[in-house]
């Protein structure tokens, strides 16, 4: 990712991104509201997530429990499991 395409992220949570990319996972939007988002892994289960960005219902993200980051039109923002 480009330093643009990094929204409030620390060096920290990039590396870790970058060091563990099977780490990321794939789901849907099925929940959005200012400073969460609910998001339907592709592999399963539910995650909320506490985040600044508020994504639409039904659209795509990658989110990274282990650097706490998620990826939205391939934007990262930080996101913790709330």
């Amino acid at each position: 990712m480009t330093p643009s395409s990094v929204t409030g992220v620390l060096p920290i949570q990039q590396m870790v991104a970058n060091a563990s990319p099977s780490a990321w996972r794939d789901g849907i939007v099925v929940e959005s509201r200012a400073g969460s988002v609910v998001v339907a892994a592709l592999d399963g289960g539910l995650t909320t997530l506490s985040t600044v960005v508020v994504p639409a219902i039904g659209e795509p993200v990658a989110f990274h429990p282990v650097a706490e980051l998620v990826a939205v039109a391939g934007v990262r923002y930080p996101a913790r499991a709330a």
